[in-house]
């Protein structure tokens, strides 16, 4: 497992403490902030890889915490921890830009299985890809082109790669438009109607050389997004 850093930032000492017990055992590394203070601080400037945020904090709150964290840090993963009464601020924070929340009380297998569901999809340490075997040749990201076999080099544009590359880092998971918007684009998707990322899905399509019809690169999940089928090189 890679060596990631989860900030906790809870006001319960008995909670927090459980919480940093259950991470370190799983070996993760774990920061901790006990008030809003501290946790705005270390939100914004901390190296880590993930935020477990209690909403009810002394000071400032959880949310204004969020706030920040998603003005300075937009691909910074981040789960809000709220009490089972708190529905209208658990909905706020997912419309803050929240990836995933867990409602007081919680099971530490949840709290686990929850951390590592949003740190597998996370962008913000991503595997270097570098190149991307397909039919015929391969995406070769360092360069944005793809090179065929026999010699033709068909060149991409640099939002082109950085589409390729974060589906390709999420290999056989369908992604959503909106998880592109935010991740890719890094625009807030709420609200936001576009035709964009379908038209970058289709050009690309086009210098693959793919069959529209039947693609086998990129493919379409009705309902959900698209997903990458094919095995990446990692540097």
């Amino acid at each position: 497992m890679p060596n990631y850093r989860i900030l906790v930032v809870e006001d319960d000492s008995a909670i927090r403490e459980g919480i940093v017990d259950a991470l370190t055992f799983e070996g993760y590394q774990v920061l901790e902030a006990d008030d809003g203070d501290s946790g705005m601080a270390m939100g914004v400037e901390v190296d880590c890889d993930l935020i477990l945020l209690d909403l009810v904090l002394p000071g400032p709150s959880g949310l204004d915490i969020l706030r920040s964290v998603r003005a300075t840090r937009p691909t910074l993963p981040v789960i809000v921890l709220t009490a089972l009464g708190e529905e209208r601020d658990r909905v706020m924070g997912l419309n803050l830009g929240a990836d995933d929340y867990v409602v007081k009380p919680f099971s530490v297998k949840e709290l686990l299985a929850r951390v590592k569901a949003v740190l597998r999809r996370s962008p913000e340490r991503p595997l270097d890809v570098t190149e991307i075997p397909v039919p015929g040749g391969c995406i070769d990201l360092a360069r944005c082109e793809i090179r065929f076999e026999g010699g033709d080099t068909i060149e991409l544009s640099e939002r082109e790669s950085a589409l390729l590359r974060y589906l390709a880092m999420n290999a056989g998971r369908a992604i959503s438009r909106r998880e592109i918007l935010q991740r890719v684009w890094r625009l807030n998707p709420n609200g936001l109607e576009t035709r964009t990322i379908d038209m970058h899905i289709a050009r690309i399509r086009d210098k693959l050389k793919e069959d529209r019809s039947h693609p086998t690169v990129i493919r379409t999940v009705r309902g959900k997004g698209y997903v990458f089928g094919l095995e990446v090189v990692e540097s």
